[in-house]
């Protein structure tokens, strides 16, 4: 069997970031197999989500594994959508494998009921709360070209990408 292979992660601040995906279209024969690229790339760097706008693939495509040190559960999300979220609100440290090293706790609603459609054709949804109802709007977020830093004061938003500009470009001097 040979290694999947992996994708380049985008960074702040690719425009591609900023980008409003377009719907997977049925029958899209691209996407099995670049669902398996980007759930090796996620584990790889490691994350527990990944949106293929972060690769540069513009498409409406979730990949989510909140356990991909243990038992591997992964979730391959085609046009998903947030359908209902609560009224109260759960605030969470986020970080972004687009944004590597920066993290920021984020306000959003505590839970969320989502739809989409898996690899096989068939209609999922889910009820989530806690990490999972944080990871899936954080990925949604993705598809329509907005990040994590997006939900936090300018001012904490300015800091953190002058700190991540200064450490890709200390990077790229290496």
């Amino acid at each position: 069997m040979t290694e999947t292979e992996l994708l380049p992660i985008l960074y702040v601040p690719d425009p591609r970031l900023r980008a409003k995906a377009k719907p997977v279209q049925p029958g899209d024969a691209r996407v099995p197999e670049l669902a398996q690229r980007m759930l090796a790339t996620m584990y790889k760097a490691p994350g527990i989500g990944l949106a293929a706008p972060q690769v540069g693939e513009m498409l409406r495509l979730v990949v989510i594994d909140l356990r991909p040190e243990d038992e591997p559960e992964p979730i391959v999300l085609v046009n998903p959508e947030i359908v209902a979220q609560s009224k109260d609100l759960a605030t969470r440290e986020e970080g972004c494998l687009s944004l590597p090293g920066q993290f920021a706790d984020v306000t959003r609603p505590a839970r969320v009921k989502a739809r989409w459609t898996d690899l096989t054709g068939a209609r999922q949804e889910i009820e989530a709360e806690g990490l999972m109802a944080a990871c899936l709007q954080h990925e949604i977020d993705h598809l329509d070209g907005v990040l994590f830093v997006d939900h936090i004061s300018a001012l904490k938003r300015n800091m953190l990408l002058r700190k991540l500009a200064k450490e890709l470009k200390a990077k790229a001097r290496d």
